[in-house]
């Protein structure tokens, strides 16, 4: 009996892998950059299932490379690049995983924060350098995070663990986002509401974004927003890179009117086709820069990888997948198996 195929579009931990191998061929697209549509296409058309990560668009087009394909696992909460309505007309389940990323983004939101206020960056070139000659050296000096506030835009799952770390510093933490948290939360958090989300920007030393990513955010922080900062604050954004106009924050970093950013997320993404981040982000010490590595612990992607990989097993074994997104799909299924029975008769 031929095994299925699995077609997965990128290198994922080996505890995924060998879940997928137990029930089927496993074919890995090794690469340190995104797959191509016409990789991606020529993937399809040799598998039955597709493990899918990262911001890799499926939508029509790509669904015609494969009529015959049997299943869509996405390692991702958010699947805002796969066309959900047009896999289950084709009897195609589509399925993603549960937020298991909560604390790991927390944490490296947590590491930019301390980096930019302990200029790591800028201590760490200095030294590969060889100027570290003079013990207490004047050169990069830094000031405390205690007692300073932390301005958080959005304070879901994740800005709620921020806030608990940021408190274990000693800093304030004050926030706006479209519901209000109730009192014994925000007691709870030790988080302070602004109604006027202007106010968080003109406190804040430490602006975190925090908020999700829709048409109303969408852009919601641009060159007005940047100039309510103190010329001393600092901008982070480990939420989605299309809340914020890049340009206008770079130009508020060259007019010195913040005083850095650190940076998980982008304009571009995935990086295909344009830089990404914008490149006159390189050249600025005062800005930290990482690769949108928010899940990526090996405790986060293993777990990830299971998950995701757990919906495939399930397809294959004909049960239905713990993640699926839209329960229609069962009853196209359903209708193609009444009508090849019928063939069949």
């Amino acid at each position: 009996m031929t095994r299925p195929r699995i077609f997965v579009v990128q290198p994922i931990p080996e505890e995924g892998l060998q879940m997928l191998r137990e029930v089927g061929e496993v074919e890995v697209f090794e690469t340190d950059r995104m797959i191509t549509r016409e990789e991606l296409k020529a993937g399809l058309r040799r598998s039955d299932y597709l493990f899918t990560l990262g911001d890799t668009t499926i939508d029509e087009d790509i669904l015609d490379a494969n009529p015959h394909l049997k299943g869509i696992a996405a390692m991702s909460m958010l699947l805002n690049v796969i066309d959900i309505p047009a896999a289950p007309r084709r009897g195609i389940p589509v399925t993603n995983i549960p937020h298991v990323i909560g604390r790991t983004t927390c944490d490296l939101t947590m590491a930019i924060l301390l980096g930019l206020a302990w200029r790591i960056v800028e201590a760490d070139a200095f030294t590969r350098a060889g100027k570290f000659r003079q013990e207490q050296s004047m050169s990069l000096m830094c000031e405390s995070i205690t007692g300073k506030t932390v301005g958080m835009i959005g304070l879901g799952e994740i800005g709620q663990h921020i806030a608990l770390r940021c408190r274990a510093f000693e800093m304030n933490v004050i926030y706006n986002k479209r519901n209000r948290l109730d009192a014994a939360r925000e007691a709870e958090l030790g988080v302070e509401w602004r109604d006027n989300m202007h106010d968080v920007f003109r406190e804040a030393d430490f602006l975190v974004v925090m908020a999700k990513y829709t048409e109303e955010t969408h852009l919601m922080i641009g060159a007005r927003q940047f100039d309510l900062m103190k010329p001393t604050a600092y901008f982070i954004n480990t939420a989605r890179g299309r809340i914020v106009d890049e340009p206008a924050l770079v130009k508020a970093l060259r007019d010195k009117k913040i005083a850095g950013a650190g940076l998980d997320v982008y304009w571009c993404e995935p990086p295909v086709g344009e830089p990404a981040p914008s490149p006159e982000l390189f050249d600025m010490p005062n800005v930290i820069l990482t690769p949108h590595i928010g899940s990526a612990t090996w405790e986060s992607r293993r777990q990830m990888a299971q998950l995701c990989a757990r919906n495939i097993v399930a397809m294959i074994k004909g049960e239905r997948p713990p993640d699926l997104m839209d329960e229609s799909v069962y009853e196209v299924i359903a209708q193609k198996n009444a009508l090849s029975q019928i063939g069949t008769q």
